[in-house]
This record gives structure tokens, C-alpha cells and sequence, in this order.
């Protein structure tokens, strides 16, 4: 499957890091495991399972060197624990757990055990996972549990084995991706990065399961309309979700990483999100370059900041638009429970429809 600039499509106006991923800040790890099943309907069996785990790792130390954090909420409905706190506190103390809702539970359940058994002090101080959800039901039997704690442990081995990765990492229909839905097509894990003009990496990694075929955009171009429409879905498959995260290695201050994060938003929005009443639209940021200790005082000094941080919120908006389309690209044609099926964008469609609007 093709990534965006495999076809030569070229989102804004910065270039990528040398895998065009959240890979491209140093330390970071994105690691995937999927749940793929087909077994008769509860009780007899489990169902059909279109779902799994994501797990981002920003830092190996993060518990012992908070990273300055914050985020921000587009539309809320969905969930993410540990968001409060990292707004409160301006820090990210664990790696960012990715799921479909009703496995929220488990995951977090999962990380908290497996934090535990790679740092025994985790049980006498305040730590919350962050876990985040979109809502994978259409495609996925969401009857059952279909996580379990060995997919969380596995995805987070897996995370931590690609930091340093040369190549991109899986995307698409891979871990938590598996069964989201995205702009009418089959949508997931998607991911991006920049570099701005003073040498700093700016990655986004995205769970999209959100918005209308109608509303599609690629490049500014209206693709949704103009291209072939997929077989049509139940209408509130459109209302979805969207998970955020934005990696940076510029030194950035929780307050600042908040204005991080909402610069998701504008690039949802430029690929064709309204972020309807349904979705829950939910972004975090969070920076290496500036680290603090357990009692959360700085180990250095927020460099960027005020009017420093747009080469950031630029980076930050070209990533996320560009994310989207990978994650819809990196998707194939996935058939889920009930029959349900979410098409995967045509890559030579969309080309075409690029050229005749002279784009490529």
C-alpha cells in the first residue's frame, strides 16, 4: 500500500524527517498488535474481531524524567485517561496506549500491571496511564473483550524495538487502526513528521475514525466528491473519532505543548473534519527537548515559546492533514462483523483525480 508521497503528494510546505513518521524524533518507539478473528457470535464464540493495541513510547525514562505535556479537546466525545493530569501537571509520565473504547478498561489495566513489573516504585507514587479510544463497532464486535493483556505487553515490546527505525512504521489497518473508519473510507493509524527551518522534528501520529465521504479533501481538493463513492455506510459511522499525539524534540513547555495540540484540529480540518457532536476529537502534544524531574522542576529552560512556536504549529498542521491521508492509503478493504465493510481509498483513483486538478 502507498503513502502519500509515494504517489508524490506533498502536503504543505515543509519537508519530512527521513521516515516522514513520529520515528523521526529520537527515542520514540510506535509498536502495534492486532487482533484479527473470525469465530461464531457470543456465547459459542468471540465474533468477528477487527481491533487491537497501539502503544507510543516517547521516552524510556519518561517515569523518572517527566516530559513537559498538554492537550487539547476539539469535540469530547470519547475518552483518555491521564489527560487531566497531564494538563494539570504540564507532563506525560508513561508511554500513550491506543484502543477501541469499550477495551479502554483493559488496556489500562494492562499498562498499569506492566508499568508495575518495569518499575516497582509506579505502586508508591500517583501515575496514570494514558490511554486513549475510538469507537471500532462498525466493523468490530465490540460484544466481547477481545484485548488482552499480552496484545498491550506485545505492542509495547514492538514499540520499543522500532525507535531508531530507518523506514516508517506499520499503518493503516494495523493495532488500534484495525477496525476504524475514516472520510467514508477505512481509515486508522496514520502518521507524519517535520522539520522546521531551525532544526527542530515535529511528528504527529493519528487514530482516525472520523467524517463524511463528502468532506474528503486531499490537497484542497474536494476527492470525496469528485471520485467514485464508496458503498454507503449507517449514518453514524460518520460522527467517529479522532486520536492525536504530537512528538517534538524542540524544548517546549507544558503551556506550549497545549497550543501544540490544538493545532491538530487544523489539519483535521483541512483533510474534511466538522468534528460533529459524536466525535471525540482529543490531542495531545508533549517535547524531549525540555525533560523535568519527579518533583516536576526543569532541567533546563523552554526555549520555544510566543512567536518561536510557529515553525512548531506550522509543522504541527502540515503533519496532521498528511497523517490523515496515510492512515486511509496504508488501509485496504476490511469486511467486519455483520458484513460490514469499509472500502479503502484507491490510490491510482485519487492520483488521477490530482493530476486532472494539476496537484501532481
Amino acid at each position: 500500500m502507498p503513502r502519500a508521497r509515494d504517489l508524490g503528494i506533498s502536503i504543505g510546505l515543509l519537508r519530512p524527517g527521513l521516515t516522514n513518521s513520529v520515528l523521526d524524533v529520537a527515542g520514540v518507539g510506535l509498536g502495534h498488535a492486532t487482533v484479527h478473528r473470525d469465530e461464531a457470535e457470543p456465547p459459542q464464540g468471540r465474533g468477528i474481531a477487527r481491533t487491537g493495541v497501539s502503544v507510543l513510547t516517547v521516552a524510556d525514562d519518561a517515569f523518572e524524567r517527566p516530559i513537559p505535556a498538554g492537550g487539547a479537546i476539539l469535540n469530547g466525545a470519547g475518552e483518555c485517561t491521564g489527560f487531566i493530569a497531564a494538563a494539570e501537571w504540564g507532563s506525560l509520565e508513561t508511554p500513550v496506549f491506543l484502543t477501541s473504547t469499550l477495551q479502554l478498561g483493559r488496556v489500562y489495566d494492562a499498562a498499569c500491571e506492566l508499568m508495575l513489573e518495569r518499575e516497582p516504585r509506579v505502586a508508591e507514587e500517583f501515575i496514570i496511564p494514558v490511554v486513549a479510544e475510538c469507537d471500532d463497532s462498525f466493523l468490530n464486535d465490540a460484544r466481547c473483550m477481545q484485548v488482552v493483556r499480552d496484545d498491550v505487553a506485545n505492542a509495547w515490546t514492538a514499540a520499543l524495538s522500532s525507535r531508531g527505525a530507518t523506514s516508517p512504521p506499520a499503518e493503516g489497518s494495523v493495532g488500534s487502526g484495525t477496525g476504524m473508519s475514516c472520510l467514508g473510507y477505512k481509515g486508522g493509524i496514520g502518521t507524519s513528521s517535520r522539520m522546521t527551518p531551525e532544526g527542530h522534528t515535529v511528528g504527529v501520529l493519528l487514530m482516525t475514525n472520523f467524517g463524511d465521504v463528502d468532506r474528503l479533501t486531499v490537497d484542497g481538493v474536494p476527492a470525496g466528491r469528485l471520485m467514485p463513492t464508496p458503498r454507503p455506510a449507517p449514518d453514524r459511522a460518520s460522527a467517529g473519532s479522532c486520536i492525536g499525539v504530537v512528538v517534538t524534540d524542540a524544548p517546549v513547555d507544558g503551556a506550549g505543548c497545549a497550543r501544540l495540540a490544538r493545532r491538530v484540529g487544523l489539519g483535521l480540518a483541512r483533510a474534511g473534519s466538522v468534528a460533529r457532536h459524536g466525535s471525540g476529537e482529543i490531542f495531545l502534544a508533549c517535547a524531549t527537548g525540555l525533560r523535568m524531574d519527579r518533583h516536576g522542576r526543569f532541567e533546563g529552560v523552554a526555549a520555544v515559546s510566543g512567536r518561536a512556536l510557529d515553525p512548531l504549529f506550522a509543522a504541527v498542521v502540515e503533519a496532521s492533514e498528511e497523517a490523515v491521508l496515510n492512515s486511509m492509503l496504508m488501509s485496504p478493504t476490511v469486511t467486519g462483523r455483520s458484513g460490514n465493510t469499509k472500502e479503502g481509498l484507491d490510490p491510482d483513483a485519487l492520483v488521477r483525480l490530482l493530476r486532472e486538478h494539476r496537484r501532481l
